[in-house]
């Protein structure tokens, strides 16, 4: 008897100190290979915890804050079922409401996925969203529950998880030590194919892309059109706004200064510029000029600021506004994608080139005489009065019933103060010579040096990590997911998204520029497209569009139905007619027949009503490509309406 009792509660302590191992939490010192709790393969990233809880394995972020979910399970017959299970091994007593949802195609191994978007409400300040992916017998489950802030400065992070979490014994495909295809006819025919059918899938109205191969520009036309309503069709000379690839030519200047020895990646900025000033004395200090624009300082986005204020702003005032600015991640640690930081970069050179001229004209001529003259880039142009008197390409976006609609082209002139973090016009004739000069690194088509080899690489150089295949530079973004280094970086304003692409190990490049919204999701599959075209690779791209371009009409299909448009007439009526706030400016508030308008002085939009999950009440824009700013009626004694960005809240007071 004795000693089965003893046996007994060996057995106890062992159970319990299984129990006891399954819920406590591993906090990582690095980066760490993981698997769930059947065997599918990740990697959880530095600082987060680990925790087992039955068939979850729970990662949460250091805020405390967030978590992200991969749950096991077996038992399911459909996505719906394996979800609900997910759930309720997770946070069974979660009451979220499902949004949308949406079918995905299969992808690396995985099967049978879908995509759910629940709705929060806005005062949560938090996302929640799921997948359900199937392999061999089991579903895995992804539950993201993450507060707004912490997802967006350490989404780079959750990339580590959700760039490796591959079925178990699957490995990825991989175009590495193969030999690249000539782009000839056929290939560059399929290229073509699909963006034309990706100008149907998702109502961008137009298109140009061009391709380079062994120094040749093998390709440059356009499709769809330049302007909705009208026939003309974009070509390799129309000019688009490309946006954040401005950042790529900010550093190119920025290299060949320091070939000049005016300066070095390592000089401290207030060295240059006395008058450069964070918001944090330490982090000033510590900024060099290859910290400007490597989205590794840890200064958060903070982009309503200029958006909303854009008709006081100067190039002077945007690096005031650099001032106010607080890191919200230690130096070095995260990846944060900062406008403003970027400009600093373009403004200091300025600084350096023409120390007594206005930083605006500064930065413009510079970036003439080291880049757009000697790269015979003759078309490209930081002024919009002088691209719109071009062949240039006008802005679209679809309407809140999913109707295409032309967007306001003057919105977009709110980058102007801050241009060198995507002011630029350029066509697909001049960007070409760009990525040719990149791929010859640093050759012009004579032979002639342009810029140093060492130089130029070094705006490659890792900065900082994006999951666990990307790392960011100097403008520059370097992809190995599919085992070839793919150097890239993308740009979007409203109706304007573009992207620059280039395999240097192949001597491939391409360029790709739409009109409209959401031409985002044509160059981001672009690349993947490129790639099966140049190494035979599996036929995934065509599908993912499809699926983006569903995903996206659904989810805004989905958004268009919580709206009350026109607004809510009782709930406007208790608006007052004029707010205030110090960083974002005024509202004034009127009707126009049954329509409520807020006029924020440099655009204006008619909004819609939502009333939120717990009974908040929020008023919408609706105009087309500035469609959903969301200002949240206050509770209070004073009438109030709360803005906010990821990171940032904005309290708007009447007055």
């Amino acid at each position: 008897m004795r000693a089965r009792a003893f046996l007994a509660f060996l057995f106890t302590l062992v159970l319990v100190s299984s129990l006891s191992s399954q819920n406590s939490a591993e906090k990582l010192a690095a980066d760490t290979p993981k698997t769930t709790v059947l065997g599918n393969p990740f990697i959880a990233p530095k600082d987060w915890s680990v925790r087992v809880k039955g068939p979850a394995t729970i990662i949460e972020a250091p805020e405390g804050d967030s978590w992200i979910a991969l749950v096991d399970v077996k038992d399911a017959k459909t996505a719906d079922e394996a979800l609900a299970a997910a759930w309720k091994a997770y946070k069974p007593d979660a009451k979220w409401p499902v949004k949308v949802t949406s079918d995905l195609p299969d992808r690396d191994g995985w099967s049978k996925r879908r995509e759910y978007d629940y709705q929060t409400s806005p005062n949560e300040k938090r996302g929640v969203g799921a997948l359900t992916y199937y392999s061999g017998t089991a579903w895995t489950v992804i539950i993201e529950d993450l507060a707004d802030a912490t997802a967006e400065k350490r989404g780079g992070q959750a990339d580590v998880i959700f760039s490796r979490l591959l079925p178990k014994g699957y490995s990825r495909e991989t175009f590495a030590g193969k030999k690249a295809n000539r782009l000839d006819q056929a290939r560059i025919a399929e290229l073509s194919r699909f963006v034309e059918q990706g100008i149907k899938e998702t109502g961008v109205p137009g298109v140009s892309f061009g391709l380079v191969q062994d120094g040749k520009v093998v390709f440059a036309d356009g499709f769809g059109v330049k302007e909705l309503g009208k026939s003309d069709k974009p070509d390799a000379d129309t000019l688009f706004m490309i946006a954040s690839n401005t950042k790529a030519l900010t550093t190119l200047m920025l290299a060949r200064l320091v070939d000049e020895k005016k300066l070095n990646w390592d000089t401290p900025v207030t060295q240059l510029f006395p008058s450069f000033k964070l918001g944090d004395e330490a982090t000033t200090k510590s900024v060099l000029v290859k910290h400007l624009i490597c989205a590794c300082t840890g200064m958060p986005r903070q982009d309503l600021e200029w958006l909303f204020e854009y008709g006081k702003m100067t190039p002077e005032s945007s690096l005031a506004l650099l001032g106010t600015m607080q890191p919200t991640s230690k130096f070095g640690e995260l990846f944060q994608y900062s406008n403003l930081m970027a400009a600093a970069a373009g403004y200091t050179a300025a600084h350096v080139v023409h120390p007594d001229t206005e930083l605006g004209k500064g930065y413009d001529e510079a970036m003439q005489s080291y880049v757009f003259d000697p790269l015979g880039m003759k078309a490209t142009t930081l002024s919009f009065d002088r691209a719109l008197a071009a062949n240039h390409s006008e802005a679209h976006s679809p309407d809140i019933n999913g109707k295409p609609a032309k967007a306001p082209m003057n919105v977009n002139e709110a980058v102007a103060p801050l241009r060198p973090a995507g002011g630029a016009w350029s066509n697909i004739n001049d960007m070409l010579k760009y990525v040719s000069m990149e791929l010859a690194n640093g050759k012009l088509p004579d032979g002639s040096t342009y810029v140093s080899k060492e130089a130029l690489l070094q705006r490659r150089a890792p900065q900082v990590a994006i999951g666990k295949d990307v790392t960011y530079g100097m403008g520059l973004e370097v992809d190995t997911t599919y085992g070839v280094p793919v150097v890239h970086h993308g740009g979007d304003l409203i109706g304007h998204h573009s992207d620059m692409i280039w395999l240097p190990d192949q001597n491939v490049g391409a360029v790709i520029l739409t009109n409209g919204d959401p031409g985002w999701l044509i160059r981001g599959r672009f690349s993947r497209k490129l790639l099966e075209v140049v190494f035979d690779g599996r036929k995934e791209a065509d599908a993912e569009l499809k699926s983006d371009a569903d995903s996206f009409y659904a989810a805004l299909a989905a958004e268009r139905k919580l709206m009350t448009v026109p607004a809510d007439a009782t709930e406007s009526a208790k608006l007052a007619k004029h707010y205030s706030n110090a960083s974002l400016g005024d509202v004034d508030v009127s009707q126009s027949g049954s329509a409520t308008i807020f006029d924020f002085g440099e655009w204006k939009s008619e909004m819609s009503t939502r009333k939120n999950p717990d009974g908040t009440i929020s008023f919408i824009t609706i105009l087309p490509g500035m469609e959903g700013s969301e200002f949240v009626v206050g509770s209070g004694p004073k009438k109030t309406l709360t803005m906010r960005d990821a990171q940032h809240e904005y309290v708007f007071e009447s007055k």
